[in-house]
């Protein structure tokens, strides 16, 4: 089962918890939902009517804790620690990636240097496990761990939730996108009539070339039939040389005696 079949799973689990939920109660799914080790979208949650509703209430740190699991990242948690609920162990795991994702979004190399900042790790070693067991091993990422150039090479990141303001930047994105393919697509198949149209005019260019050489072998073979015929005219002219063996079939002549 891939990862987006297991997501739309969890993620249609837990609507239907918070759905099913109010007030106080909603912090445990809010919880749950942000430890589940194989969930990594929110948006939905965030969506449904009962967990909107605790803006304002004394629960609303757990609205602003699917907002931080939807959208920020270990360092925006750092920052705002003191107005959060203390996350738990699978929930600081889980933000660490979140963090890989958000990082990816944008670079597609990712320097350790940066990446140790970002996720608090202390050396090489503990990143690389960190990006082997935890990213890679789980699906979420894919890529290549440089340790010469002291990089991770991202050939696949899984997406996060939009933030807010960001849905248009993709859309435009995408409209770029399909406009280019369409371009794309209009100069591959321009190019695909120039090469059929040189093919034909090089299919005619051979017809007229093998044509005229048949118009020179009939006229070269008109003219050598001439030239044979002329030569037995020549030959069977009256006045023409004699046949031997006629010319020795005629009775000779007798002389008459002189005088």
């Amino acid at each position: 089962m891939d990862i987006e079949q297991k997501q739309a799973e969890h993620i249609d689990y837990f609507v239907k918890q918070a759905s099913a939920h109010n007030g106080a109660s909603l912090a445990n799914v809010a919880v749950e939902a942000t430890s589940h080790p194989s969930l990594f979208a929110f948006s939905e949650i965030l969506a449904v009517p009962n967990v909107l509703e605790l803006q304002g209430t004394e629960n609303s740190v757990y609205l602003d804790l699917l907002r931080l699991f939807a959208h920020g990242t270990w360092s925006d948690y750092k920052s705002n620690a003191g107005r959060l609920p203390q996350l738990v162990p699978d929930q600081i795991l889980k933000l660490k990636q979140l963090t890989v994702l958000t990082l990816a979004e944008t670079n597609k190399v990712l320097p350790y240097d940066i990446l140790m900042q970002e996720l608090d790790v202390a050396n090489v070693r503990e990143l690389e496990d960190f990006l082997i067991n935890e990213c890679m091993y789980v699906g979420i990422v894919r890529g290549k761990l440089d340790q010469l150039r002291r990089c991770f090479e991202v050939q696949f990141a899984a997406g996060r939730d939009l933030r807010p303001g960001q849905l248009g930047n993709m859309i435009q994105t995408l409209t770029n996108w399909l406009t280019t393919s369409d371009n794309l697509l209009i100069s591959i198949q321009e190019k695909i009539k120039w090469a059929d149209s040189m093919g034909e005019v090089d299919k005619k260019h051979k017809k007229e070339v093998e044509e005229r050489v048949e118009e020179v072998k009939k006229s070269l073979s008109t003219k050598a039939d001439m030239d044979f015929r002329g030569q037995e005219e020549i030959f069977s002219e009256p006045g023409g040389v004699m046949d031997y063996e006629e010319d020795r079939s005629r009775p000779k002549r007798r002389r008459h005696p002189m005088g």
